[in-house]
């Protein structure tokens, strides 16, 4: 089936459609009302495209490090034609803080657990270099808290993660914010979310 205009629908996630709208809900309470905002592994778009719909004061700069993905992700992007949705960067957390306008925010989804956690290290570090005091880098996904699990279903699939790489799996609440204290960031609210996740806000000190 085809969209409007005769073009073939772009991949998508079905995960990424059910969770934008309440990542969204999160976003509107803490985000700045103006400036650049900086999200991390956009991968299909599908959160890029509706948060730069929700927050139109906002400019939103996606970026991703999978060519494969940034080639879907650029089409929605050029397809969704927003003025406050930048083209995507080919970004990776490990390579040097891309040449950006001063970032307001940095938002980052399912990101940290499919990757080793150099990636939680290099998100940081990164963040710490692109925001200025009072700067915020929000999280979002599935955490444990006090080393458990938030339910049977985020340890069978921490499970599956570590079968996949033994570098990746669910992160556990208290290391992020250990090292987000040791980056220059304080941990300034926790949302639960459905299906299990959580959206953390962390601040960069002034």
């Amino acid at each position: 089936m085809s969209e409007e205009g005769g073009l073939p629908p772009l991949p998508a996630s079905a995960p990424a459609e059910r969770n934008k709208q309440p990542i969204a809900d999160v976003l509107a309470r803490v985000l700045p009302h103006a400036g650049v905002v900086l999200e991390i592994a956009s991968g299909t778009g599908q959160h890029a495209e509706h948060f730069a719909r929700a927050f139109p004061a906002l400019t939103w700069q996606p970026s991703e490090p999978d060519l494969s993905s940034l080639a879907i992700l650029a089409e929605r992007v050029r397809r969704a034609a927003l003025p406050n949705l930048r083209a995507p960067l080919e970004l990776d957390v490990h390579a040097p803080p891309p040449l950006v306008d001063e970032i307001a925010a940095v938002v980052c989804s399912n990101m940290i657990h499919i990757a080793p956690w150099s990636a939680a290290e290099a998100l940081f570090s990164g963040g710490k270099s692109l925001l200025s005091g009072g700067g915020l880098l929000c999280l979002y996904g599935p955490f444990k808290r006090e080393g458990r699990h938030t339910s049977p279903s985020n340890e069978d699939f921490d499970a599956l993660l570590r079968r996949q790489d033994p570098e990746w799996g669910v992160r556990d609440l208290d290391a992020v914010s250990g090292l987000a204290d040791v980056t220059g960031f304080d941990l300034l609210q926790t949302h639960e979310m459905p299906s299990n996740n959580l959206t953390i806000v962390f601040q960069k000190r002034e």
